[in-house]
């Protein structure tokens, strides 16, 4: 026969001449949980009102009864223990504590040597992570692990059942932070709204297999949008998506997304596939895999590849504006290495148009790059010049055969001797821009070269003061800038366009050397660009409060050089006036604007303005206006901000006056009940030049078990600049 440990024997001795030892008492804390006392052999510690031994080994303990025992702590009416099975028995307002989980309940019986027991009419909350529920009855399998009957499971806070889930059965697994339930359904204020044989969920943060939140919504284009997503946790360095979604006018689409990384490698891999779209009338499917493996530490290798089966694929399928006004897909793959004083690249590269076939004018396909190999490199020397060269060697491919091939040989070695003080700074540049084109044709000239010398003079200055406006310090600054080009002209209306574009003009424009982007056309350059820049610097706090800049360009010869040959020419000595102010003009406040005028007509030809409104996490507001010369004026104006405590909307509206359309327009309402979250958007979405779809977001987020419905937060953060869900605004102190 056992008997019981020493220290326990002392603890029983203690506890039971309470009454005569007054002062003498149990301490009431749980330090023990972190004692070395743990385990089966652990001592059993025991107050009560009335202890007493029943029988050989057998103790029993009645009014206000509390054990501890290796971590745990028991309280009841009654408890018997006994010391030969290592077991307990208690009843009447029965209260387990165990690390991470509280129980309470009518009666328990438990086994201390594996933890296995019973417990019925159980109320359990975890400790660590919200959760708490009911149950009809629990069995406990080990210390870790415990199965509940007839059970209720929710986040929210006590006295608060706003949602929960109604499980025949309920497994809970702490070691894993795993729940998985058994008939189950899910109810919101009340009413039943979801019902699944069979789920489980994470009891924290942490990644897990499993069935993740199903999605639902409606476009016009596509119907009803259910989709399913499958987590694979296939190990900590890797894992998967699968992804099985309904659209009730098309069909089932199957769609698959696998990440990895291993050690220097790393990916991200999607495929989807729509057999037998029923609108279409012809199978469709995406390939999009981004892969890159860093071979060591200075050299680094990767492939991008993406394809759709036809031109309205992300127009039909995809309801933000950045994928539905794709025109041309990527995919290339790469080899580049870094070393201290050069670098090198070989890429080939090549792009799907995705055509509209409601536009007026075909969108051009591009050239293929197929190879192109790049080498550069750099040196300063003990005086401070600067020695850099770039050169490529490419062949370009077209898949329009009528179009020019051929290899294109670029080299542009410069030097430049940057001469700088506290107050300004002066940099000559010479550089020599050589080419040599071999064409894949039989063309009179299909071997051109091209050599343009280029100097260029960059300078400037920077004047500081104080300044105290509205009673506030700031430090101005006064930054005069001048930049000279000088490029002779060399006839280039043989040379083929395989990459070149006109660069956008602009403030940044104005000091390159070169105003094409691309390596088929050098223009002819005898200019002086001249600009100025002041700056409002908050004294105290260092933050730039506001930044005007005002430039222009100056011509000292006739332009040449066009983009095609035929195309018109420069008419006049000077560019447009270019003006732009920005800042953070309050804490609330900030500004982007900027102006395009004609100095000879004194027509705007472009106008930029911006404005945010930021008072608090939760409200913005964002206004801007664009406007280009007969081509473009677009409003756009987005916000969200609190309409009444926890309620939150948000809407777009950007309207071009110049196609008299809508290209985008958005309304939404986000409630957040504390521990749940619904949101509804409504989105009107321009598609191609003459169509739009329209699409409906409700989504029912689950504090700790995931959202519901259609997602509508990718489409929220693309439309709405500043948007934050109601979680994280409630979070924020």
């Amino acid at each position: 026969m056992s008997t019981l440990p020493g220290l326990a024997f002392i603890a029983l001795l203690l506890a039971a001449g309470s009454a005569a030892a007054e002062g003498l008492a149990l301490k009431k804390d749980v330090e023990l949980r972190g004692s070395a006392a743990v385990g089966t052999g652990a001592p059993m510690f025991l107050s009560a009102d009335r202890i007493e031994s029943t029988a050989p080994n057998i103790v029993e303990a009645q009014g206000n009864v509390e054990a501890r025992q290796a971590g745990q702590v028991f309280s009841a009416n009654w408890l018997r223990y006994d010391t030969t099975l290592n077991a307990i028995d208690a009843r009447g307002a029965v209260r387990l504590e165990q690390e991470r989980l509280l129980v309470h309940g009518d009666t328990l019986k438990l086994d201390l040597d594996d933890y296995s027991g019973a417990m019925t009419s159980p109320v359990y909350q975890f400790t660590a992570q919200p959760g708490r529920g009911n149950a009809q009855h629990i069995d406990f399998i080990d210390k870790e692990r415990f199965a509940l009957q007839n059970a209720t499971y929710t986040t929210c806070p006590v006295d608060n059942d706003d949602w929960f889930l109604k499980v025949g059965e309920l497994d809970i697994d702490k070691t894993r932070n795993i729940g998985t339930a058994r008939h189950a359904s899910l109810h919101f204020l009340g009413t039943p709204v979801l019902y699944t044989p069979w789920m489980d969920f994470a009891l924290n943060e942490e990644r897990k297999t499993g069935i993740l939140a199903p999605t639902f919504g409606t476009t016009e284009r596509s119907g009803l949008d259910v989709l399913v997503p499958y987590y694979l946790n296939l190990a900590p360095n890797y894992d998967a998506t699968l992804y099985p979604r309904l659209l009730s006018k098309r069909g089932m689409q199957l769609g698959g997304e696998l990440r990895y990384l291993f050690g220097e490698a790393r990916g991200e891999n999607r495929l989807e596939y729509l057999p037998n779209d029923n609108e279409a009338g012809r199978s469709r499917w995406s390939v999009a895999l981004h892969n890159e493996y860093q071979i060591d530490t200075n050299t680094r290798a990767g492939m991008l590849f993406g394809r759709v089966s036809d031109n309205d694929y992300f127009r039909d399928l995809s309801n933000l504006i950045a994928v539905t006004s794709q025109t041309h897909i990527n995919r290339e793959a790469w080899i580049t290495t870094r070393r201290a004083n050069w670098n090198a690249e070989l890429r080939a590269q090549s792009f799907q148009t995705l055509q509209d076939s409601t536009a007026a004018t075909p969108i051009a396909d591009l050239y293929a790059r197929l190879p192109q190999a790049r080498f550069g490199a750099a040196q300063t020397f003990a005086n401070g010049l600067e020695f850099h060269f770039d050169s490529e060697l490419t062949h370009f491919a077209h898949p329009d055969a009528s179009q020019p091939e051929g290899t294109r040989a670029l080299a542009y070695p410069t030097l430049r001797l940057p001469l700088a003080t506290s107050f300004g700074f002066v940099t000559p540049q010479l550089g020599w821009h050589s080419s040599y084109y071999a064409l894949d044709d039989d063309a009179t000239k299909s071997r051109i070269s091209r050599n343009v010398p280029i100097f260029s003079l960059d300078s400037g200055v920077v004047f500081e003061r104080p300044l105290e406006f509205a009673g506030h310090r700031f430090e101005q600054t006064l930054e005069p800038r001048a930049y000279y080009v000088y490029a002779p002209y060399r006839n280039q209306d043989a040379i083929p366009n395989f990459d070149t574009a006109l660069l956008d003009f602009s403030y940044a424009q104005m000091f390159t050397e070169n105003q094409f982007v691309g390596g088929d056309r050098v223009n002819d350059a005898n200019q002086l660009t001249l600009a100025l820049t002041s700056r409002f610097t908050d004294a105290d706090s260092g933050l730039e409060r506001l930044q005007v800049t005002v430039g222009q360009r100056y011509y000292f010869s006739d332009q040449q050089v066009t983009l095609n040959p035929g195309d018109p020419v420069r008419n006049s000595n000077a560019t447009d006036l270019l003006a732009a102010a920005s800042g953070q003009i309050t804490r609330d406040w900030r500004i982007d604007t900027a102006w395009q005028i004609n100095t000879q007509n004194g027509v705007t030809i472009r106008r930029n303005l911006g404005a945010a409104y930021r008072p608090a996490p939760g409200r913005t507001l964002n206004f801007g206006y664009r406007y280009i010369d007969q081509t473009t004026e677009q409003v756009d104006v987005s916000a969200q901000w609190p309409l009444a405590p926890r309620w939150y909307g948000m809407f777009r509206y950007n309207y071009s006056f110049q196609d008299d359309k809508l290209v985008e327009g958005l309304a939404g309402l986000e409630y957040n009940g504390g521990c749940w979250i619904v949101r509804g958007v409504f989105q009107r979405l321009a598609t191609k030049e003459n169509q739009s779809t329209d699409a409906f977001f409700l989504q029912l987020e689950l504090s700790g078990m995931g959202r519901i419905g259609a997602n509508p937060l990718d489409v929220l953060k693309q439309s709405v600049p500043g948007y934050r869900t109601s979680n994280d605004l409630l979070k924020t102190p």
